[in-house]
């Protein structure tokens, strides 16, 4: 095997958040590493369950129709939701795919999907249902990972175009913090600067499986 091959081959056993996360990987808490651990052009799957408080405010619920059509977060309020996520990666791609169902009670389960690609260093765009783009920075910092806002964009033919649309849907933000080897907690807000809060949803979840 040639030494460009054997480069190739490392880089796909590498985890896909391997080269995000950078000279941090190394020392990131095992709860972190475990959630991360997919790796491209594989079928790894690693799999969560816990609990989440979802606020949903009034301008998301008025979006309701829109989010059904594109499958996005739920616009729905409740407490101690119960949600189960699988991170998956797939054998013909490098992109780490995000399967998500909340169980509110009293209604057909809500299934959330994405997938997040590396643009360049710690860049990452994360793709929903008809190309939508939310662009972000993954960052390790103060113990705990933060998502931090870049924009929103369309993904056309492999190309993400963006588009200003933080002005009227405000500004994505998420950090997750490891508690033990297996579970960690999260958080997910989406604020505007001129009508506050607009989504959140926080809770706990623990690693359930690893294949």
């Amino acid at each position: 095997m040639n030494a460009s091959a054997e480069d190739a081959n490392a880089l796909e056993r590498q985890p896909i958040f391997q080269p995000i996360f950078g000279g941090d990987w190394p020392t990131l808490p095992t709860a972190i590493r475990k959630h991360y651990a997919n790796r491209p052009y594989s079928n790894d799957l690693v799999a969560v369950e816990g609990t989440l408080d979802v606020t949903c405010g009034r301008i998301f619920r008025l979006l309701s129709p829109l989010l059904h059509v594109l499958g996005g977060i739920p616009p729905y309020s409740g407490r101690d939701v119960p949600v189960t996520v699988n991170f998956r990666s797939t054998a013909d791609s490098e992109a780490f795919h995000f399967d998500r169902t909340f169980h509110f009670a009293g209604k057909t389960p809500w299934r959330f999907r994405s997938k997040m690609l590396q643009v360049r260093g710690n860049e990452v765009i994360e793709i929903m249902r008809f190309g939508i783009v939310w662009r972000l920075y993954y960052e390790w910092q103060d113990g705990k990972v933060i998502l931090r806002h870049r924009g929103y964009g369309i993904q056309l033919i492999g190309v993400t175009i963006p588009l200003p649309l933080t002005a009227l849907l405000g500004q994505g933000y998420a950090e997750e913090i490891p508690l033990d080897d297996d579970s960690f907690a999260m958080r997910v807000d989406i604020s505007h600067p001129w009508w506050g809060k607009l989504y959140q949803y926080k809770g706990q979840f623990r690693i359930t499986k690893t294949a």
